[in-house]
């Protein structure tokens, strides 16, 4: 035995056992120990566990605490919130981990059971569909029949009913701003004759609406539409962006979605909320009698929140999987975004232009922040490591305000209805959202994040105008070794606030990051996009390739590969490959540097792009 072995495992010898060990098993109990052979039953019970021992000073907790959760699903009733008190430090971290060789999963959905063939004639169900579908009564939560947006059969997404079935669109025929109305082609309705739970989605260049149909009124083949408040409101009055009406490729396209006349495939389904009756017709080779049928009740499964003054530091989150989140303002106030998923509260064009920080601003708006399934705030010093953010309702993964010298790591994010991950402030509900963000209290600002080697994936799949990664008002933020892919916008957006005025961001990265099959339904649009003075931030050695070709965009030669939107200023872009020089710098700042961009660029920054060797099983589901 060598003599550098016999050291290490007298130092092994010598070291304490780590003794705060706590696990949980779905099958456990909270009135057992916590130990392996006796687990708890929930993860709060778990953390109530670690806040005591923490409390109490107990020894073990010296090297830290670990919270090991078993394989299989902890459906939650509320968020997982992890306070000040949950703290650790970098000698005694939080830990909370898979078991070895284990998959737990976080779930916030609940099962719909009790599915049968529906045998007599349902009334507005197309005739195709009339003896393919099966009904079930929606599922009963806290004494009340739950609302869903999204169902999930076997993990796999279903279709809510829509016409048309595929990317040939319809379009607009007028958009009356007067009257708030429009009229589209009575051919596009299929045999819709009521409004009902009827919504239309509209597309509108960098980002697409969900408007509730208030009145329908067919005349001819012309059919006249109005929305419901407060989304028509918003809807007709703010102008970016806009419906377009004749324009290049013709006029803004939409599609019609959430009725039972329109459910006439296999995969789709229809939710009928006043009689509590779900509608599904199985795709080939799924039965309902066996199936697995999710909908989502919580909208966040995780909650990481101290505040400025107490923060939480050093938990850490490893192999979980956090899944099937819900988001049900669009079914209440519908969903009208400005851009990257943030939506209007309020938004119009201003009849004297000027706002304090523009003096030739022609509009102002104000945006709410989508939430996530995971949210983080006031904390510091966290780590998510090979996790998965699957089947998410809104956003999957935030960093909000308040947060610094977090890791995010060889995660994957699938399956998302709006952005994968957002990172920093973009505008306070409160506060124009035009405005440069520069706090008093500098802590407030997302600083020093790292996010590398995930994969992210079918975000926006929804909210066709959310990005794969969207960072704001973000300082010394490192956005590296990334694979975003299937997204329906930008890949990576950095900034807010289209200013050159001096603010919060500064020295950013963005690196070697593989950015493909992006644009896939909007346009003006890029691989990377950048908002917004940030000096000292660096673009380079990222690949960019394979742009969408929706057919119903109304501009379809507004792409890019590389964009620096309005304000931009302070930029290094340099070492980027894209298959041509196909960029865009639309008024910029001052201090952009543009430099060996494009084909040109060697084949090795090319092949390095993306997920490094260690990481490349994230791409096989």
């Amino acid at each position: 035995m060598t003599r550098t072995l016999l050291i290490a495992l007298s130092l092994l010898a010598a070291a304490p056992a780590h003794a705060a060990d706590i696990w949980v098993a779905p099958n456990g109990s909270d009135r057992n120990p916590g130990n392996q052979a006796q687990p708890l039953a929930t993860p709060n019970a778990a953390l109530r566990q670690a806040r005591d021992l923490r409390r109490l000073h107990d020894a073990s907790v010296a090297d830290g605490v670990r919270i090991w959760l078993k394989g299989g699903e902890y459906q939650l009733t509320e968020p997982w919130f992890f306070r000040p008190e949950d703290a650790g430090t970098a000698a005694s971290p939080t830990v909370v981990a898979a078991a070895p060789g284990e998959r737990p999963v976080l779930s916030g959905g609940v099962s719909v059971t009790g599915w049968r063939k529906a045998v007599s004639k349902i009334a507005g169900l197309p005739a195709v569909a009339q003896g393919q579908v099966w009904v079930a009564d929606a599922p009963q939560l806290a004494g009340r029949t739950l609302n869903f947006r999204q169902l999930w059969v076997n993990g796999r997404k279903a279709t809510r009913a829509r016409t048309p079935n595929n990317d040939n669109l319809p379009r607009l025929l007028t958009w009356d701003t007067d009257k708030r109305e429009t009229l589209v082609p009575t051919a596009a309705l299929a045999s819709v004759k009521q409004p009902g739970q009827l919504e239309m989605v509209l597309h509108q260049m960098w980002a697409v609406n969900v408007l509730r149909v208030k009145t329908l009124t067919v005349a001819g083949d012309k059919t006249r539409l109005t929305f419901q408040e407060p989304e028509s409101r918003i809807q007709f009055e703010h102008p970016w962006p806009r419906p377009i009406i004749n324009g290049k490729n013709g006029s803004s396209a939409f599609y019609l979605t959430n009725a039972i006349e329109l459910l006439d495939q296999p995969g789709e389904w229809f939710y009928d909320a006043p009689h509590g009756q779900v509608y599904y017709w199985p795709r080939a080779g799924e039965n309902l009698a066996t199936a697995r049928v999710v909908a989502p009740a919580l909208e966040t499964l995780l909650r990481v929140q101290g505040t400025l003054d107490h923060t939480v530091s050093h938990v850490q989150f490893k192999g979980l999987t956090f899944a099937y989140t819900t988001w049900l303002r669009p079914s209440q106030q519908g969903h009208v975004p400005l851009q990257a998923g943030m939506y209007l509260l309020d938004g119009y064009s201003l009849a004297k232009p000027g706002t304090p920080d523009k003096a030739g601003l022609e509009n102002q708006a104000w945006i709410g922040r989508p939430p996530a399934g995971v949210e983080v705030q006031n904390a510091h010093h966290t780590r998510f490591e090979r996790c998965q953010f699957l089947h998410m309702g809104a956003t999957a993964l935030d960093c909000q305000s308040g947060t610094h010298d977090d890791v995010i790591s060889g995660c994957t994010v699938r399956d998302v209805a709006v952005n994968g991950i957002q990172l920093g402030k973009f505008s306070d509900e409160s506060v124009e959202t035009h405005l440069p963000y520069n706090p008093k209290d500098e802590r407030e600002i997302c600083t020093n994040e790292l996010l590398e080697n995930n994969l992210v994936t079918d975000c926006g799949n929804e909210d066709w105008g959310a990005v794969g990664i969207a960072a704001g008002f973000v300082r010394g933020v490192s956005i590296r070794h990334n694979e975003v892919a299937q997204v329906p916008y930008t890949g990576i957006s950095l900034g807010w606030g289209w200013t050159k005025t001096a603010n919060a961001m500064r020295d950013n990265r963005v690196q070697a990051n593989y950015i493909h099959h992006y644009a896939q339904h909007t346009y003006d649009v890029a691989g990377v996009y950048t908002l917004s003075a940030q000096p000292g931030t660096v673009i380079s050695e990222n690949r960019v390739d394979e742009i969408g070709w929706a057919s119903y965009v109304h501009d379809p030669d507004h792409w890019f590969y590389l964009y620096l939107d309005e304000g931009s200023s302070s930029i290094t872009v340099q070492d980027n490959w894209c298959p041509a020089e196909k960029f865009l710098a639309n008024a910029n700042g001052p201090g952009n540097v543009w430099k060996n961009n494009g084909p040109m660029v060697s084949d090795a920054i090319k092949q390095a792009a993306g997920l490094e060797a260690g990481f490349q099983d994230l791409r096989t589901p």
